[in-house]
């Protein structure tokens, strides 16, 4: 399971960014998808979700301003950032939890390697 993001980089208070993460080694349509972000000297944190189905969840701070998106066609799952912020600034993940029934049951997490985004004042 190879999961690739792209498209952090530098911007001003108030621009956009969109995120991309690219998957292979999973069937991409099944799975729930994740983006997580970590600011330096803080927790990672959850900060959108789609299930296979479509269905979207946002940390509350996001609300309104990040848009999670797939394609299924394409493997890709996006995160749209508007009016970014400051306090956006952080390392942005995606993550996938792949369930497997054998040999034994297990939840196991996968995540791609970062994009950093840094929203200037």
């Amino acid at each position: 399971v190879q999961l690739q993001a792209s498209g952090g980089g530098l911007v001003q208070a108030g621009g956009s960014l969109r995120l991309s993460c690219g998957a292979s080694g999973i069937i991409f349509s099944r799975n729930d998808m994740y983006w997580y972000r970590q600011a330096p000297g803080k927790q990672r944190e959850m900060v959108a979700s789609i299930t296979s189905g479509g269905t979207t969840n946002y940390q509350d701070s996001v609300k309104g301003r990040f848009t999670i998106s797939r394609d299924n066609a394409k493997n890709t799952v996006y995160l749209q950032m508007n009016s970014l912020k400051p306090e956006d600034t952080a390392v942005y993940y995606c993550n996938t939890v792949v369930v497997r029934a054998t040999p034994v049951f297990s939840l196991d997490p996968y995540w791609g390697q970062g994009t950093l985004v840094t929203v200037s004042s």
